[in-house]
């Protein structure tokens, strides 16, 4: 997991341990592409803003390796809609807007974890007008994914 804020760093850490998931983090996307390429984590999240390297171009030097093209990567941070649209260009599968809900953290990588172990991606960016959220992708199995909805939004 990546982003400059320790404290956030250390939120999304203890969530995810706690949820047994073994959690590596990095402070800006130049350090994330070296712990990538030693670890090889089964997702990736990226904050959008960081210095040296953020986390868009970041998801776009991942997508461009062809070690890393098939990782899962999640955008959490708060994003702008052009940020979104620039996610989904570079191929990001999941976004989760801070602030967040914990256990929505858990929720989407759980999804991308499981959708990766079938080389399938549960969820992708959807038009540019649906910044809130994601737009579902049918599975392999004709079932749908939940729309992952921004933490501040009603449920349905």
């Amino acid at each position: 997991m990546v982003d400059d804020s320790e404290v956030i760093r250390q939120l999304i850490r203890v969530n995810l341990e706690l949820e047994g998931f073994e959690v590596v983090t990095a402070a800006d996307g130049a350090e994330c592409l070296e712990v990538v390429r030693r670890v090889a984590p089964d997702v990736v999240t990226l904050d959008v803003v960081m210095p040296r390297l953020d986390g868009l171009r970041t998801a776009a030097r991942l997508r461009a390796a062809r070690d890393t093209a098939h990782l899962p990567i999640a955008i959490v941070s708060a994003c702008t809609p052009a940020d979104l649209e620039r996610g989904e260009s570079v191929g990001v599968d999941g976004y989760l807007a801070k602030p967040f809900d914990p256990a929505e953290l858990v929720a989407l990588v759980r999804r991308l974890r499981a959708a990766a172990a079938g080389r399938r991606f549960a969820y992708d960016f959807g038009s540019p007008a649906q910044t809130a959220g994601w737009s579902p992708r049918d599975s392999a199995q004709g079932e749908q994914g939940q729309e992952l909805v921004r933490p501040d939004e009603p449920r349905p």
